[in-house]
């Protein structure tokens, strides 16, 4: 005769269990031992299906939904799970029947609340002007929590309302650098970062986060020099700059062209074992394809023993731009040998590989066969990039045909491509045809304009343009730089 479990013995297996199969065995053995609802074993099976990275929040939530009177134990282990899910306004509903059930929450309640709170989209106004956590943890006397306050404050810099994160700030006692580093990240998602780097210098300590923001803010926000002025005096203190840190940086050196410092990024990648980390391959690949070295791009791309979508859509669009679209398409057979499904990035990649080769027939079958073969519906940027092909070929009528054939409202950048085209191959009648256009979606766009003029010129159609000069001026249209489709 078997013995039953005991309950230590089934919440040691709940302790160690790894996947949801496992734990529906353990709580099948529970049941069976008559221990469902013993206190220890209930809380680890439930902690499992709520929290852990392979447990399954519905599971859990089909238990909470049985126990009888559920404590703060089991409140806060729910709020958690669905704080980190694709549904955090459950979160909140929780807290709610929480509060209506008489159920007293704790500081680790409010702590994963604000958490599912900042994933939540909610009206800015909402949020600056009260929000009914922050009275509830005022009211609750949870303001002397410094963890809860820290969690209050990063809601807030979530947001990007420092205003409230300060105020927040003053009211707290014993601040640390988490709350510190919470302003800098408010300021920085205000797009403040000159009142970001204030806060940063007057921080008593900064850790690797506090550095991460405040590269990552300046990477983001295009002022890549000062960003690698921030790298530099990083490694300089002697702080290790985390994988955020590392991307940011490798960023900033493709915006710059700054192979040197990419280099040296890339050496201190090999040296500490960061050479498993995806995120930074990708962005290696991104720097070496854009800076002209496509050996090393290959090289970082054929060195990866784990390879994710935006590996193979970085490595398909380097080929692509660099003019290598029998290597785009061989790297996308690849792709799809190793299971990977495309995406729209994908073939917007090959597309222009094939525009800038002129293979338009082969363009126009992948673009067909993106919904018909692998359900990725074509979006404007595809439409334009097929327009820019054809145009370029000459094929124009068809372009015309394929643009009102889109499914989608068109915008001004795709007819502009064919505007373009019209130009290049001295078509006045189309040209005219997708000037209308133009005006209807946009009256103000001088380039247009210019375009269809210089076409008039070149057909010796000079009353034309001047007059298309007057029609300009009356419709107020200012020239611009240009108007042609860029992502091709």
């Amino acid at each position: 005769m078997h013995m039953l479990p005991t309950s230590q013995s089934l919440a040691s297996m709940a302790e160690a269990c790894l996947t949801m199969q496992a734990l529906k065995l353990i709580h099948a053995l529970a049941f069976r031992a008559n221990l469902h609802h013993h206190a220890l074993v209930l809380a680890k099976i439930f902690r499992f299906a709520a929290v852990s990275p392979n447990g399954c929040l519905h599971y859990a939530d089909r238990l909470f939904s049985q126990i009888h009177q559920p404590n703060t134990f089991f409140y806060n282990t729910l709020i958690r799970g669905y704080s980190k899910s694709s549904s955090p306004s459950q979160s909140v509903q929780l807290f709610n029947q929480m509060r209506r059930n008489c159920v007293d929450p704790d500081g680790f309640t409010f702590t994963f609340l604000l958490k599912g709170r900042s994933r939540m989209r909610i009206d800015l106004p909402l949020i600056v002007a009260s929000d009914e956590i922050h009275g509830a943890v005022l009211k609750l006397g949870f303001c002397f929590h410094l963890f809860v306050m820290n969690a209050l404050i990063h809601l807030y810099a979530a947001r990007g309302v420092p205003a409230a994160a300060h105020q927040v700030f003053n009211e707290m006692v014993g601040a640390d650098v988490v709350s510190w580093s919470g302003l800098v990240v408010a300021h920085v998602r205000a797009g403040e970062l000159e009142l970001a780097r204030q806060v940063f210098y007057e921080m008593p300590e900064r850790d690797v986060v506090s550095w991460t923001v405040m590269v990552s803010g300046y990477a983001q926000a295009k002022r890549s020099r000062e960003a690698l002025e921030l790298f530099r005096e990083m490694r300089d203190v002697g702080v290790r700059p985390d994988e955020v840190a590392m991307v940011s940086v490798i960023s900033a050196c493709t915006s710059l062209g700054d192979l040197e410092t990419g280099f040296e990024v890339h050496r201190y990648i090999d040296e500490n074992g960061f050479g498993w980390m995806v995120s930074l391959c990708n962005a290696l690949i991104d720097m070496y394809a854009k800076c002209g070295c496509m050996d090393l791009a290959w090289q970082v791309f054929n060195n990866m023993e784990r390879k994710s979508l935006i590996t193979w859509n970085s490595m398909i669009s380097a080929c692509a731009n660099h003019g290598n679209a029998e290597d785009a398409f061989r790297v996308f057979t690849l792709m799809l040998y190793s299971g990977i499904r495309p995406d729209g990035v994908t073939f917007l990649a090959l597309l222009t590989a094939y525009t800038h080769k002129g293979w338009v027939d082969d363009g126009y079958g992948l673009f067909e066969s993106m919904q018909r073969d692998y359900g990725v519906e074509a979006g404007v940027e595809h439409y334009g990039c097929m327009v820019d092909m054809l145009g370029r070929a000459g094929r124009l009528e068809e372009a015309y045909k394929l643009i009102t054939s889109m499914s989608m409202p068109c915008n001004d950048v795709v007819w502009g491509a064919l505007l373009a085209a019209c130009r290049i191959y001295g078509d006045v009648e189309m040209g005219e045809r997708v000037l209308k256009k133009l005006i209807e979606l946009k009256p103000d766009e001088g380039g247009y304009y210019i375009l269809l003029r210089d076409i008039y010129v070149a057909a010796g159609r000079r009353a034309e343009a001047i007059e298309l000069r007057r029609a300009m001026d009356v419709n107020g249209a200012k020239k611009t730089l240009g108007c042609s489709w860029v992502g091709a």
